[in-house]
């Protein structure tokens, strides 16, 4: 697996970098998320608490993938700021168990 930076911006109000990058995986399905982030935190020399990978999409008929990422300053600003569901995507917070509410019906 071999990843590319394609585009990095510079978001000094929301303290964090947005990368865009390509991953190529010849001859390999394509990689997760978490195996994308910790190629990310190497090849950007940072934590990988601070990565968000935002989205990945696979090229149909190349061993390609791109995405977008978000490098925060640290973890703590990065679960400030992003969205429960993406949280649990990166897998930096826990599933959190909701209780079942009743429904509401007809008596």
């Amino acid at each position: 697996m071999e990843i590319e930076v394609l585009e990095k911006k510079d978001h000094a109000l929301l303290s964090r970098i947005e990368v865009s990058f390509k991953v190529k995986h010849p001859n390999e399905s394509t990689p997760k998320r978490n195996e994308v982030r910790a190629g990310l935190a190497e090849r950007m020399d940072v934590k990988n608490g601070c990565i968000v990978i935002d989205n990945m999409k696979a090229v149909f008929g190349r061993s390609e993938t791109i995405g977008l990422a978000k490098i925060y300053k640290s973890d703590e600003n990065a679960k400030a700021i992003e969205h429960k569901h993406i949280l649990m995507r990166n897998n930096l917070i826990s599933a959190e168990r909701e209780k079942s509410k009743p429904k509401k019906g007809i008596k």
